[in-house]
């Protein structure tokens, strides 16, 4: 069936990861949501991983382009994070911080947020070697295979962490649980979820392109964590602080919830 959506779809058509980068979690001072992309998942990881007892051997992280701010928190309470990513062009961008080679993109700003919230910020101070020694592990899948890593098998994670992947891969509500069913199968039972995502969303900008976004509210995915098997340990939504034409979003969404063993 031909796609009636006139924007392209993120795990379709061409993404520029880079210059995604460029837009939304530069260190530029014209970038317009650091509030809401960064500081908002900074903080809330860090709330969720100290109080909420989420840790353990494996992480998974399926999130979208080839961001790594999330998982700064994430390296402190577990052993391998694993990174599932859709395409070659991410891959290539996000190897080029973990090797730290000329020309990677400068992440050093959102290291800096999350030592603001730590009493003692010596110990942020390697924030970074941390995070690139942990992200050894960057692996390519394919959403429509029944194992998406397939012929690799992964061992069942601890923890699931999806930022703004389902929100531009899913096409509708079927997609969107879909989706989210595959990505909880790689869970061990009991294991945890992390959701990030945008409310209200149609599109986002990258270049002179516009991508999909799946258009949904706090209910919806409330619903859908419960109806498959998921208790909601954790949520908050921020109204979006800055407005632009890059994105359409009215708020972004932190949700944590696990599976009963």
């Amino acid at each position: 069936m031909m796609d009636s959506s006139p924007h392209k779809l993120y795990h379709v058509h061409d993404f520029d990861s880079r210059q995604s980068l460029e837009h939304y979690f530069s260190d530029k001072s014209d970038i317009v949501f650091g509030e809401d992309f960064l500081k908002f998942v900074i903080e809330n990881l860090r709330q969720v991983f100290t109080v909420g007892h989420i840790n353990g051997d494996i992480l998974i992280d399926l999130s979208s382009g080839s961001v790594v701010h999330h998982l700064y928190s994430a390296c402190e309470f577990f052993k391998n994070i694993l990174v599932l990513k859709i395409n070659n062009r991410c891959i290539m961008e996000l190897k080029r911080w973990v090797d730290d080679r000329t020309g990677a993109f400068y992440w050093g700003h959102t290291s800096a947020l999350l030592q603001e919230k730590e009493e003692n910020s010596d110990q942020c101070q390697d924030q970074e070697a941390k995070l690139r020694s942990a992200l050894q592990h960057v692996v390519k899948y394919d959403l429509e295979k029944e194992n998406m890593t397939d012929p690799l098998v992964l061992p069942p994670a601890d923890c699931v962490i999806s930022v703004w992947l389902l929100d531009i891969i899913s096409k509708d509500q079927d997609d969107y649980i879909r989706y989210l069913r595959k990505f909880s199968r790689l869970l061990k039972p009991g294991g945890h979820i992390i959701i990030i995502g945008v409310l209200g969303s149609t599109y986002f900008t990258v270049g002179k392109d516009k991508f999909h976004v799946f258009t949904y509210d706090e209910s919806f995915v409330r619903k859908v964590l419960v109806g498959e098997g998921f208790f909601i340990d954790y949520c908050k939504v921020n109204e979006r602080t800055a407005v632009s034409d890059l994105i359409d979003h009215k708020a972004v969404i932190f949700i944590a919830a696990h599976k009963e063993k």
